[in-house]
C-alpha cells in the first residue's frame, strides 16, 4: 500500500510478528521500559517499531527496530505489507505482517538515556522494551496503542 506521509511528520516503521495457537491468532507485542511507563498497560503496548529517515527503506527499518528492542532478528518469511496507520500524538506507523514464533522470556532491549527525574540533571539508562508478550486479537487490541488495533484488522483480513 503506498504512503501517504508528509516529509514533516515522524515516521515509524515495525512488524507485526504473528502465529497460531491452539486455532487462535496470536500477535507478539511490547511494552516501553522506563518510570514514565512502568505502571501503564492498557493502551501503553505496541507492536516492535521505530522510526526511520526520508530515503530509509521503511521494510528494512522495521527488521532493524524488531532486532533493537527484542535482541534478534524478525523470523525469515514473507513480509505482507499492513499498511499505514496515524496515531494520536500525529507519528506515522508503516507496518509488515510476518508469521513466526519467538521465545518472549528472551528478549534483549536496546536501553536509551533518560532524564529522570525530569529536569534533574540526573541521567539513568532504561530498556526501550522492558517486555514482550503473546496476545490473542482481542486481547492485544486493548494492550495497544488505539490506533495500531487498525493494523490487527488488517491482519485477521490478510490471514482468513
Amino acid at each position: 500500500m503506498p504512503s501517504s506521509t508528509p516529509r514533516s511528520k515522524a515516521r515509524s516503521a515495525g512488524i507485526v510478528l504473528h502465529r497460531r495457537r491452539g486455532g487462535v491468532r496470536q500477535v507478539l507485542l511490547v511494552h516501553p521500559g522506563g518510570p514514565l511507563w512502568a505502571k501503564r498497560d492498557l493502551g501503553a503496548w505496541s507492536i516492535p517499531k521505530g522510526e526511520y529517515a526520508a530515503g530509509e527503506d521503511p521494510l528494512q527499518a522495521a527488521r532493524r527496530e524488531f532486532e533493537e528492542e527484542l535482541g534478534s532478528p524478525p523470523p525469515a518469511g514473507d513480509a505482507r505489507e499492513l499498511g499505514e496507520i496515524r496515531q494520536k500524538s500525529g507519528k506515522y506507523v508503516r507496518a509488515w505482517a510476518i508469521e513466526g514464533d519467538l521465545d518472549e522470556t528472551q528478549i534483549t532491549s536496546n536501553t536509551l538515556p533518560l532524564q529522570w527525574p525530569p529536569r534533574s540533571g540526573r541521567w539513568i539508562e532504561i530498556p526501550e522494551v522492558d517486555r514482550a508478550e503473546w496476545f490473542g486479537l482481542e486481547a492485544a487490541r486493548e494492550k495497544l496503542n488505539q490506533a495500531q488495533s487498525a493494523l490487527l484488522d488488517r491482519l485477521e483480513v490478510l490471514t482468513q
